[in-house]
């Protein structure tokens, strides 16, 4: 019987992102109580190469990308518990992307890589792409999950429901971005409202995905921009590149995405070289970046930008992805905490004020990507102040996390709970738990209690004590 209580359960997910591919592992008690707070994660593996939507054309090289960490997995999860092991690939937006673009190409790959995973003794779910909605219920489902703000369990052994709000989610991938929050406002566009029941309490979500507004397809599209400002020349300043760095590369390298067509020349020659000078300009980056968004028209009540419905933001946030990578960066690099809007805003002046040589003795590890990091600064402050609508008093609420305890913060968590039925529509065995308030006048009435019992016994000590004596005198 102790053996039952010890052996574990194992599910996988693959998220196969626009830039790269995570393997998660989570495990849980076979004895689960219906999927109560016990799933955990287990090891992870990161894919070695870019997201499977950049094999287009190379029969069979998105699946062979899988084979290290999926042999990983095969050596993490113990033989016997391998053909109950369920496997789930997600793709997101650079799939999405794809899906768009050529969706026969798109087709091929994930029948593919489901393939490569069906050779493997795991019990195979299949593999899907995510709808932008999708991926930031997920991340919120996942955020809260591992905060325990679904459920928790108790010193006392019994499972909770602790009784507070949900933490919004923000995440940052290579082709979207998605914000997604609890409200109980009405939500105008019924494209950005989600619906759920866990563990007996409904929720209503605001999610919505911006495709093309993730960190690499931003990237392209503000180089488009710039060029097409340009006039097209075959060299052009980039005024949040660093003043001494320079690049170059083929017009069809930059403008072979659907996100950057409206920025496309034409007629259109895909082998000219273009040569990017960098212009360490603050506020002409600012300016660029801006052209990026729409803050003018709004068909609704309210807009976050690009004519897209938002409710007012509420309560606390969790940041994570390139957001978090983002923010640690401008900490490492200016000694500034960024925890205000006006924190921020100077971090990313200082940063864009640095040049690249200055930037690589302070962050020698990122020398591949420190080029970015004004414009991805920048940005970041422009989606998240001026899009989303963050302000002095909420942006402190934010918490910019890659982890939460021992588990990556992500849509991949939420994605297995939800479709493995670990997550219960309804109240399994849980009791509310105190609020602070009850619990301080629980224990002030105990206090209370425990006063009232020792001055009974000492009275009746005293009591017995007088009366020996008087006996005694007698």
């Amino acid at each position: 019987m102790e053996a039952k209580y010890r052996r574990k359960e194992y599910g996988i997910v693959l998220d196969a992102g626009s830039s790269h591919t995570d393997m998660y592992i989570y495990k849980w008690p076979a004895d689960k109580q219906n999927g109560t707070g016990v799933v955990t994660q287990h090891s992870e593996c990161h894919v070695k190469g870019g997201g499977i939507s950049s094999y287009v054309g190379q029969k069979g090289a998105a699946g062979r990308s899988l084979e290290a960490c999926l042999d990983q997995a095969v050596r993490d999860i113990p033989k016997e518990r391998h053909l109950n092991t369920p496997v789930y690939l997600g793709a997101t937006a650079g799939m999405r992307i794809l899906q768009i673009s050529d969706p026969q190409q798109s087709d091929q790959i994930l029948e593919e890589v489901g393939q490569k995973i069906q050779s493997y003794p795991f019990n195979y779910q299949g593999a899907a792409i995510l709808s932008g909605q999708e991926e930031g219920a997920y991340g919120w489902v996942t955020v809260n999950y591992v905060l325990e703000n679904f459920i928790k369990y108790s010193f006392m052994g019994r499972w909770l429901s602790p009784g507070r709000p949900t933490v919004g989610a923000l995440d940052f991938g290579g082709a979207s971005t998605q914000i997604t929050f609890a409200t109980q406002q009405l939500v105008e566009d019924g494209q950005s409202t989600k619906k759920l029941r866990l563990y007996g309490q409904d929720y209503s979500l605001y999610t919505h995905s911006f495709l093309c507004y993730g960190k690499d397809q931003f990237l392209k599209a503000l180089l488009a921009h710039v060029v097409k400002s340009q006039l097209y020349s075959q060299a052009v300043t980039h005024p949040c590149y660093p003043a001494d760095y320079s690049k170059t590369l083929k017009m069809g390298k930059l403008f072979n995405s659907p996100c950057v067509l409206q920025h496309k020349p034409v007629p259109f020659n895909p082998e000219v070289i273009l040569t990017v000078r960098g212009g360490g300009n603050y506020e002409y980056c600012v300016g660029n970046v801006s052209g990026i968004f729409s803050f003018g028209s709004c068909a609704h009540s309210r807009c976050s930008f690009n004519g897209v419905f938002q409710p007012e933001i509420t309560g606390r946030f969790m940041a994570f992805s390139a957001f978090f990578y983002i923010h640690t960066f401008l900490q490492q690099i200016t000694g500034i905490t960024v925890n205000s809007p006006q924190q921020l805003e100077d971090a990313a002046k200082t940063v864009c004020s640095k040049t690249f040589s200055q930037m690589m003795l302070l962050a020698p590890k990122e020398e591949s990507r420190i080029q970015d990091y004004c414009a991805s600064s920048v940005f970041m402050r422009t989606l998240i102040l001026k899009g989303y609508g963050f302000d002095n008093s909420s942006f402190p609420l934010i918490s910019f996390q890659k982890k939460a305890g021992d588990t990556s913060v992500g849509w991949a968590l939420g994605y297995m709970l939800s479709l493995s039925n670990l997550l219960p529509a309804e109240s399994v065995a849980v009791r509310k738990a105190l609020t602070l308030g009850a619990w301080g006048t629980l224990v002030f009435l105990t206090v209370v209690l425990l006063v009232v019992i020792l001055a009974f016994l000492l009275l009746r000590s005293r009591c017995g004590t007088t009366k020996r004596r008087d006996e005694s005198a007698i």
